[in-house]
């Protein structure tokens, strides 16, 4: 079966198809919750934030129709629901990744144990930035949009993280 493409989606959320939540869980979950873990630091505020999001999709209804492109609506979704946790939790918006989750399991390889530490130890706009286009599968333009910046800016920042990742794990 063909998943239906990101409008007709759009249209089955508006009307409350259930089908419709599912097929959009299906598509972007796992990169939402990835997602979220970079910006929250934190598995059990992900899973919470993901969860605010689908909820708010239920809630806005017919309203949905107005979503021109679902994927960066559902990562600006994402985004406020994360930053809104954090505060709730008197945090900053995008704090370090806790060593606890920054490290891979013990049978991780060390190049891997390497890019989790050096991905922790980004910027906060930097690591959102990577997960955003790399874990949310989001193009410059997208994350962008889900940032309220220019592309030109999430391009930077893509570029200064990579140049960071880099030399961390050159070193």
């Amino acid at each position: 079966m063909t998943p239906a493409p990101d409008d007709e989606l759009v249209e089955g959320l508006a009307a409350g198809n259930e089908n419709a939540y599912a097929a959009l869980y299906d598509r972007y979950g796992a990169a939402l919750f990835r997602v979220a873990v970079a910006i929250v630091g934190s598995r059990e505020e992900a899973e919470d934030a993901v969860q605010d999001v689908f909820v708010a999709l239920v809630r806005a209804g017919g309203r949905l129709r107005a979503v021109r492109n679902l994927k960066a609506y559902l990562f600006a979704s994402l985004r406020r629901a994360a930053i809104r946790r954090a505060q709730q939790q008197r945090r900053q918006p995008l704090p370090p990744v806790p060593a606890s989750h920054a490290t891979p399991p013990a049978e991780a390889s060390d190049a891997a144990v390497r890019l989790e530490r050096a991905l922790a130890s980004l910027p906060a706009a930097q690591r959102e930035m990577v997960a955003l286009h790399v874990d949310g599968g989001l193009t410059f333009a997208e994350c962008a949009e889900v940032l309220g910046a220019s592309a030109n800016t999430a391009a930077s920042r893509y570029r200064y993280a990579i140049n960071k990742l880099r030399d961390a794990l050159r070193g």
